[in-house]
């Protein structure tokens, strides 16, 4: 919640004894140091489900220089599982809690904010806190093409930092294939081959419920349109329905898409043509992809084919190959040569941090730095899934011009890039 108007942030009023002139014979020397409640960054978070309690907050918990101060989420068992993981990490019972986002972000001793909310929040939620002033971290992907452009815009014109939340580039598989494909060494790049998985479950069931007690389900629709509560609607299961994600190909393509991009040199860019085809979930409730077999080609002449199965990624080039398959399965290649090659001093070396998302956010704060997944980058990631859909429903080739980020050829193709209209109030 709020806090009461009287209370003065920690990092302010350590700043005001010390511009006294009182922190010599006053403070402590615990108060001083990377640790210190003044060098501390103050986090809120918003979205504490499933992904945001069991991998964004435990990550968080154990920075010494950040402090969760308030947790927010629309379900109340969330909130309460949540709070206790804050206060039992801290010794105390100090972490508020509230339903309402913007309560978060009104709060001035919050810094930054992480959000890992349902995607169709991602972005709404994402400009307001950097027109609130915080920093911020926010899950993958967007919803839409346009989306992320206005993301962007925001992010630079209020001059915030945004990490993009995957944890891929400090994954040492991934990183290292990269940088074996961006040194040459299985020649030059031809062919990459994504796979994903497929979509889990059935159609979901459209049938309507009563709202659970303690479930703010107006405020989980946000922005989407009106829909009755059902419990197929709602919470992971968002991920198969368009009104709220774009299906199992953003989910899993913001993860491999990136690897894609990151080795073939086209993280701003993306390719100028895509086609794909596919089949959507019919008499349910979900609409997303199910089945796809997607192909986009490059400027350059690379290809990158995408299709479902076993999560796996593999470059080809014109000497060799590189890849793994599984999810963060070791590295193979054509060669003991190509696997134990190694990168010198003077080849590309490409920007990680071992010690993951949230460190490098936390670190880049500080620093006013890039971290390694920027807004602009996560957005060309987002911008190839999005493709990968448009393609699938237009079922025709299209041409995109990723400079001007635009279909030349077709009008269809570019309304299905813009920003949805929002609910009620909601605007970007």
């Amino acid at each position: 919640m709020k806090p009461p108007a009287e209370r003065t942030p920690r990092r302010r009023f350590l700043q005001s004894v010390i511009a006294a002139g009182a922190a010599p014979a006053f403070l402590p020397s615990h108060l001083f140091g990377e640790g210190a409640p003044s060098n501390r960054i103050a986090v809120g978070f918003i979205g504490v489900g499933g992904h945001g309690n069991g991998w964004n907050l435990p990550s968080y918990l154990k920075q010494p220089d950040a402090r969760v101060l308030a947790v927010c989420d629309v379900d109340d068992s969330h909130l309460r599982t949540a709070k206790r993981n804050v206060d039992i990490a801290y010794g105390n019972e100090d972490c508020a809690t509230t339903k309402d986002f913007r309560e978060v972000l009104d709060r001035d001793d919050i810094d930054a904010v992480m959000i890992s909310t349902p995607d169709h929040w991602h972005t709404l939620m994402s400009v307001l806190a950097v027109r609130a002033g915080k920093d911020v971290q926010c899950e993958k992907p967007t919803l839409t093409i346009d989306e992320g452009k206005i993301l962007i815009d925001e992010v630079r014109k209020h001059g915030r930092v945004f990490q993009t939340s995957t944890e891929d580039r400090a994954v040492p598989q991934y990183h290292r294939m990269a940088e074996l494909v961006r040194n040459g060494r299985i020649g030059e790049l031809q062919r990459i081959e994504v796979i994903l998985p497929k979509q889990p479950g059935g159609p979901g069931d459209p049938t309507p419920q009563p709202v659970p007690e303690g479930l703010d389900y107006d405020m989980w629709l946000g922005p989407a349109p009106e829909a009755p509560y059902c419990k197929d609607r709602v919470h992971f299961n968002f991920r198969w329905i368009s009104d709220y994600s774009g299906g199992i190909i953003p989910d899993w393509g913001a993860h491999l898409f990136d690897t894609a991009q990151w080795a073939n040199d086209t993280e701003r860019s993306g390719p100028v043509e895509v086609e794909g085809t596919g089949t959507r979930w019919e008499g349910g409730l979900y609409d997303t992809a199910k089945d796809y077999d997607v192909t986009f080609r490059y400027a350059g002449g690379v290809v990158m084919t995408c299709k479902p199965g076993t999560p796996s990624i593999k470059f080809i080039g014109s000497e060799g190959w590189v890849g793994n398959r599984g999810w963060r399965a070791e590295v193979e290649a054509s060669s003991s040569e190509i696997l134990e090659s190694t990168i010198g001093d003077d080849e590309v070396k490409l920007f990680t941090e071992p010690a993951g998302e949230h460190r490098n956010f936390l670190d880049c704060v500080k620093s006013r730095e890039e971290p390694y997944f920027p807004v602009d980058i996560g957005h060309r990631v987002a911008t190839l899934c999005h493709l990968a859909n448009i393609a699938i429903d237009r079922g025709v080739k299209l041409e995109w011009d990723p400079g001007a980020e635009v279909f030349p050829a077709d009008d269809e193709a570019n309304r299905m890039r813009e920003v949805r209209p929002m609910r009620g109030a909601w605007k970007l």
